[in-house]
């Protein structure tokens, strides 16, 4: 028997790639929150709003577009999605004040959540029955990349031709996402297994008290990462006195954490679940409470926010597995849209949490400490969590039965 991997199509590398501009657009604001303070004439904590706005967008369109599009034509829903989403950009870098922005990041958001909710199925359909986690590691890895990679670029883009520049940017990447879409993407998908009538089967997997205790921790963990996070360039250049070009090169570093956390997680989940989560969530908020105390040092600043992308990162498969793992069985369109919906719950309360400390004269060290206390309640999650009985071992991507390892993906947002 051959051991060679079956090749993917590249459908789904498209699909993958189309991830890098929808991960960039998600957190690429993180690097310009003082440019577009700026140029819009408002606070800091008003702007780190707009980071909120995104995953308010994710946290409501995931759900409601999963369900939505079970019917529709796939192919057509991808290339809706990506339309809406390249146009959203289009007229955000065009926005004449704050209110507009919002708006667009909002309607941005639920395409890119729409996006997820559709994509997501379809690269496990087009892919060899034997290589669907492979595919999902394709797509998913799509956002780590961007981490790395676009959201730096976006900065510096930002620092040099101005913060709209980065907007023209994720907007010519989604449309050359589309155009790749429209050219590789088949008119026929095949389908999965699921259909309307399933919904209110799917839905009622949400009495389970263990299905919203998982939410809660998801929601806790991602609101510690982003309460510092999306105020790291600020805090950079005002509090810690590094020059601006040193941002990108903070945000390279916390990618890099985040994409060996993850490989590690993933590696390290499967065996050890619940080690892994108490693991990484408690060293998550060492780190943070670490950072809080040296703000004022970058020798120490800097290397701890690489090491704050790994401790993170380090859960994240974990977290995402579990709600598979709780709902999967009985809800398998909706059980994907519920871990980006936790997630970007999380990231809306973050930066909103992180902002009324500031607006509070608490100083950014608050940002770290908060964040180090919405791990702790993470892992205090993970822990009741452990104390609930049962834990399926098959779960369900779009209806298909599929390895642990496909579930076990960075989070969708």
């Amino acid at each position: 028997m051959s051991h060679h991997s079956p090749r993917l199509p590249v459908a789904v590398h498209v699909l993958g790639a189309a991830v890098f501009a929808l991960g960039t657009s998600e957190f690429m604001l993180s690097g310009l929150l003082p440019e577009v303070a700026d140029d819009l004439d408002v606070s800091i904590p008003t702007a780190g709003l707009l980071i909120s706005a995104f995953a308010i967008g994710m946290v409501v369109g995931a759900p409601v577009l999963a369900a939505a599009t079970r019917r529709m034509p796939q192919r057509l829903a991808l290339v809706g999605m990506l339309a809406v989403f390249a146009l959203g950009h289009v007229v955000g870098a065009l926005a004449p004040g704050y209110g507009v922005l919002f708006v667009c990041r909002v309607v941005s958001a639920l395409a890119c959540a729409g996006f997820w909710a559709v994509g997501a199925v379809v690269a496990v359909s087009l892919a060899p029955p034997n290589a669907r986690a492979r595919a999902m590691a394709v797509m998913l890895g799509g956002l780590s990349i961007a981490n790395i990679t676009g959201v730096p670029g976006g900065a510096v883009l930002g620092q040099h031709l101005g913060w709209r520049a980065a907007f023209w940017a994720v907007a010519l990447l989604a449309a050359l996402a589309l155009a790749g879409v429209l050219v590789f993407v088949p008119r026929t998908l095949p389908r999965m297994q699921g259909s309307a009538a399933g919904l209110g089967r799917e839905l009622r997997a949400y009495r389970e008290g263990r299905v919203w205790l998982t939410v809660a921790t998801i929601a806790l963990f991602s609101a510690g990462s982003l309460c510092f996070f999306s105020y790291l360039a600020p805090i950079l250049t005002d509090v810690t006195g590094l020059g601006e070009g040193w941002v990108p090169a903070v945000l390279v570093l916390y990618g890099l954490g985040a994409l060996g956390g993850t490989a590690l997680g993933g590696r390290l989940t499967d065996a050890h679940m619940f080690g892994t989560l108490y693991t990484g969530l408690g060293a998550a908020a060492a780190v943070l409470g670490l950072a809080a105390l040296s703000l004022h040092s970058p020798w120490l600043l800097v290397p701890l926010c690489g090491l704050l992308g790994l401790c993170a990162f380090l859960c994240a498969p974990g977290l995402n597995t579990r709600v598979f793992d709780v709902a999967g069985g009985t809800a398998p369109t909706l059980a994907g849209a519920t871990a980006t919906s936790a997630f970007n719950a999380g990231n809306t309360v973050g930066p909103w949490a992180g902002g009324l400390a500031i607006d509070a004269g608490l100083g950014y060290a608050w940002t770290a400490w908060l964040g180090a206390l919405f791990m702790l309640a993470a892992a205090g999650g993970a822990w009741l969590q452990s104390r609930t009985k049962g834990r399926e071992i098959v779960v369900a991507v779009g209806g298909t039965a599929v390895s642990r390892s496909a579930a076990a993906a960075p989070p969708a947002g």
